[in-house]
């Protein structure tokens, strides 16, 4: 029997969790109180649809 062989690379996953925490920190610092603290860090979750819808703003001129 032939063994399969598999390379599962998580390297975005690390990328995404830094990503998170950097989000989390930028955005909990930028509170005024703290319900914009809870806001900074839901935000923090989906920074890359910020990023994304950005950047779809910018090249759709």
């Amino acid at each position: 029997m032939k063994e399969k062989s598999m390379c599962n690379s998580h390297s975005g996953d690390a990328v995404y969790g830094l990503g998170v925490i950097g989000a989390a920190v930028f955005f909990i610092s930028k509170a005024t109180g703290f319900w914009m603290g809870v806001i900074g860090f839901l935000k923090a979750l989906v920074w890359p649809a910020f990023l994304v819808y950005e950047a779809f703003k910018y090249f759709a001129m």
